[in-house]
C-alpha cells in the first residue's frame, strides 16, 4: 500500500533536523547502539560511521563531554547508520566555531564523494558556494532559482573603477560592448560595471587610457553567491 512505499522510502533517508539530542551519561558507542535498535539496523557499522566523522578515538567518551561540533558530528554518524541514499542536513554548522565549521564541511564533502546525495538547508551562502554542486533559492515558498552553483557563478565578474572625471568614465563604459549595468555606487563613489566577457585588467586599462581616461582605481571582482542572492531577492521583493 501507499504507506508501505513511504515507509520504505524513508528507510533510505537520513536526517538531522533539530539540534542533536543523545543520552548525556552514555558513550558515543552506547548512544549509537541504541539508535541501531530503534532504527532496526545492524550495529556492525557503528565504528565505520564514527571514523567518517572523526570520532572513533572518542567512541567510549560520554556524550556530555563532547563539544557542540562533536555532538553535531555524532548526529551525522547516527544519520548514516542505515546507509541512506539521501542525507538531509538543516543548518549543520549553526553555532559552531571556525574549526567546527571546517570539520563539518569536510565531512559533508567526504560523504557526498562516497555517493550519498545530501540536501543541505543553509542561510550561509558562503557555505553553499563551498560545499554544494546545485542550489535552489526559495523565498516565501516561491522558487526564485534552480540550477548548478557553477552556472550561478558563471558571470565574468565586475570591475570597480575611479577616474578624475567620473561622468566621462561612466559614458565611456556605457558605450562599450565589454560592459553592462554600469553605475556609480553611492556609498563608495566608485564606478561599477558588470563584464560581458572575460577581460583582463590590463586590457581594460589600456582601452580607457587610449580614450584619454586615466584610472586612479581599478579592481576586478567576482560576484559572490551572496551578492547574487540579494540581487535576485531584491528583484522579486
Amino acid at each position: 500500500n501507499g504507506n508501505e512505499t513511504t515507509h520504505d522510502a524513508l528507510k533510505k533517508v537520513g536526517a538531522i533536523i533539530e539540534r542533536p539530542n543523545f543520552y548525556p551519561y552514555m558513550t558515543a558507542m552506547q548512544n549509537l547502539n541504541l539508535v541501531c535498535k530503534i532504527k532496526n539496523v545492524k550495529n556492525a557499522k557503528i565504528e565505520e560511521k564514527l571514523e567518517i566523522v572523526g570520532l572513533l578515538d572518542r567512541k567510549n567518551s560520554k556524550f556530555s563531554t563532547f563539544s557542540l561540533g562533536m555532538k553535531q558530528r555524532l548526529a551525522i554518524a547516527s544519520a548514516l547508520l542505515n546507509d541512506p541514499e539521501i542525507l538531509i542536513l538543516d543548518e549543520p554548522t549553526n553555532g559552531l566555531d571556525p574549526q567546527g565549521i571546517h570539520q563539518i564541511r569536510e565531512i559533508i564533502r567526504k560523504i557526498a564523494a562516497m555517493g550519498t546525495t545530501i540536501l543541505l538547508a543553509s542561510h550561509l551562502l558562503d557555505e553553499v558556494e563551498k560545499v554544494c554542486s546545485h542550489v535552489i533559492i526559495i523565498r516565501k515558498g516561491v522558487m526564485l532559482y534552480s540550477g548548478s552553483v557553477d552556472e550561478m557563478n558563471a558571470s565574468h565578474g565586475y570591475v570597480e573603477m575611479q577616474a578624475k572625471d567620473d561622468q566621462v568614465l561612466l559614458a565611456a563604459l556605457k558605450n562599450h560592448p565589454w560592459f553592462e549595468k554600469v553605475s556609480i555606487d553611492e556609498e563608495t563613489g566608485l564606478t561599477k560595471a558588470m563584464l560581458t566577457q572575460p577581460i583582463e585588467a590590463e586590457e581594460l586599462n589600456t582601452m580607457l587610457f587610449e580614450k584619454g581616461i586615466v584610472l586612479s582605481h581599478l579592481v576586478k571582482r567576482k560576484e559572490s553567491l551572496e551578492q547574487q542572492f540579494l540581487e535576485l531577492t531584491k528583484q522579486n521583493a
